[in-house]
């Protein structure tokens, strides 16, 4: 077989160039080799030497050099500004964390270098002097499409639990096949990944779910998945019963999955949306199976998966209210829509429409339900293109107005709250003059009362309770220790109000 061309940065050549000239054999090792070998430009370029650590620093005296893993071997050289990480030749031993070798041997050779290496494709070297190094068959393997440890395969995985999911990362970015022996270690040796740090695992699944074969990954090795995510085992093979959906409700999550853009929060919303659907599930007297109220349980249980992913904030508020809002309408005609959009707000009115296309697509029964998606997204673009008042702040009148109409303190706030509602209903409302209207046609509908005997807290939420249960009431603002209670609402009956709270032992002023 030809050799592939390769090719390093300059300033890498003229590191290796001095170090060769000083007798000391190197060579561009790693992921940049085998990205380079099957034609994909290397996202950095690591070198490795015969030469020491302190031998290293002599000859690179007159560049930047850091010490960044020096009992490993390791230190780096700023070439032109570049860094370039220069690690000597060696063999490890005993790992007795489950990731750090607890000993490191130089060693001259870079044939026993490669021999400790996870995987034979990240076990090449090149070397502009001697060419490609490829003592177990990386490149062979590259062609293939396979992927197989380096010797012994439970051995290497052993020695660093997180290669099983590293494995499972080239399968779904690169789709690269796993090798039956080494296949057989990542099933058997999973129980090993309770030892990696949550961090580590959490970078290595998210480049799982989104590249281009995350579905056959998870349908391939649910059993690692679960290690890492316990909350999810019960959705492994729980058939749904239910004609809306094809699938049980792992692999309906998968394919709802795949359905959706490889993006990190909404790849991970989509494998947690269901999560809750096998607490809840129940079958009718007809063995139809139901769901109610799983979006609310499965928040609770995707509660505890992202705490122990360690997420960062954004990225766990962004997927808990993806879950906890997946199954909810967006809105079926401009009303309905308008609300929604006020709601969610237009980022996550869209990621929420991108949830429940790929949601449906994931139901493989009806994908005619899709037309009624796309028809909320054209509502959404149509609101959008009206400009339409969403928020309190897109009101034709603010909070000074309503001071200037005679409101004070909170009252301001509902009712602006209140104005908005009505535009939210009817857009045409928000001008000036409508919203005095309106403003004018609320203070009909609003009473003023002086309470005795509310003189403590418990007081002021009896007085607010009971008020609130009335026919017409929309609102009640009590203040202490004033005694004074706003009522807001619709067909107030003064009557009832003071018998009500008559009858609960309060005196009442009107007015």
């Amino acid at each position: 077989m030809t050799e592939p061309e390769f090719w390093a940065p300059e300033a890498a050549l003229r590191i290796m160039t001095r170090l060769e000239t000083a007798g000391f054999a190197s060579y561009m090792v790693g992921g940049a080799v085998r990205d380079e070998a099957c034609g994909r430009a290397p996202h950095d370029c690591d070198l490795c030497t015969a030469a020491l650590p302190e031998q290293v620093e002599r000859l690179f005296s007159d560049c930047r050099v850091i010490e960044t893993g020096l009992k490993h071997g390791t230190v780096t050289v700023l070439m032109d500004g570049e860094p370039f990480e220069i690690t000597t030749f060696r063999t490890e031993s005993g790992y007795s964390d489950g990731r750090h070798p607890d000993a490191v041997h130089f060693v001259p050779s870079i044939e026993a270098d490669l021999a400790r290496r996870d995987f034979t494709v990240n076990a090449m070297a090149w070397s502009p002097v001697r060419g490609l190094c490829d003592p177990f068959g990386g490149l062979d393997d590259l062609n293939c499409g396979l992927l197989r440890c380096v010797g012994e395969p439970e051995q290497r995985l052993t020695e660093d639990a997180l290669r099983i999911l590293r494995a499972l990362r080239f399968r779904a970015e690169r789709g690269l096949r796993i090798e039956p022996a080494t296949d057989r270690a990542l099933r058997s040796c999973c129980a090993l990944l309770e030892r990696v740090s949550a961090e580590r695992i959490t970078a290595e699944l998210l480049r799982i779910l989104c590249g281009a074969h995350a579905g056959r990954v998870l349908m391939e090795y649910p059993e690692i998945f679960v290690k890492i995510l316990p909350e999810l085992a019960p959705m492994v093979g729980f058939e749904q019963h239910n004609y809306h959906h094809r699938y049980d409700v792992w692999e309906h999550s998968v394919r709802a999955l795949e359905g959706i853009r490889p993006e990190p929060e909404l790849r991970l919303a989509m494998l947690l949306h269901d999560c809750g659907k096998p607490v809840v599930f129940f079958t009718d007297e007809a063995g139809v199976g139901h769901f109610y109220n799983h979006p609310k349980v499965g928040s609770e249980l995707a509660k505890q998966t992202l705490s122990r992913l360690r997420l960062d904030n954004r990225m766990y508020d962004e997927v808990l209210y993806l879950v906890r809002h997946h199954d909810e309408p967006l809105g079926v005609n401009l009303k309905s829509a308008r609300r929604k959009l006020a709601v969610h707000g237009e980022e996550r009115f869209r990621k929420l429409l991108a949830v429940k296309k790929a949601d449906c697509i994931g139901q493989g029964t009806a994908p005619e339900n899709l037309a009624g998606l796309l028809e909320t997204e054209r509502l959404l673009e149509q609101v959008l293109e009206q400009d339409a008042c969403l928020k309190i702040k897109d009101l034709a009148v603010n909070g000074h107005d309503l001071m200037a109409w005679g409101l004070r303190g909170p009252e301001i706030g509902h009712c602006l709250a209140e104005l908005l509602e009505r535009v939210l209903d009817d857009p045409s409302c928000n001008t000036p003059n409508r919203l005095r209207e309106l403003f004018e046609s609320r203070a009909a509908n609003r009473m003023e009362l002086t309470v005795s005997g509310m003189s403590a807290k418990f007081c002021e939420i009896n007085v607010c309770t009971l008020l609130e249960r009335l026919d017409g009431v929309s609102h009640v603002q009590a203040e202490l220790p004033s005694g004074r209670v706003t009522v807001t609402g619709s067909r107030l009956d003064r009557a009832r109000i003071r018998d009500v709270l008559a009858d609960a032992g309060y005196e009442v002023v009107i007015g």
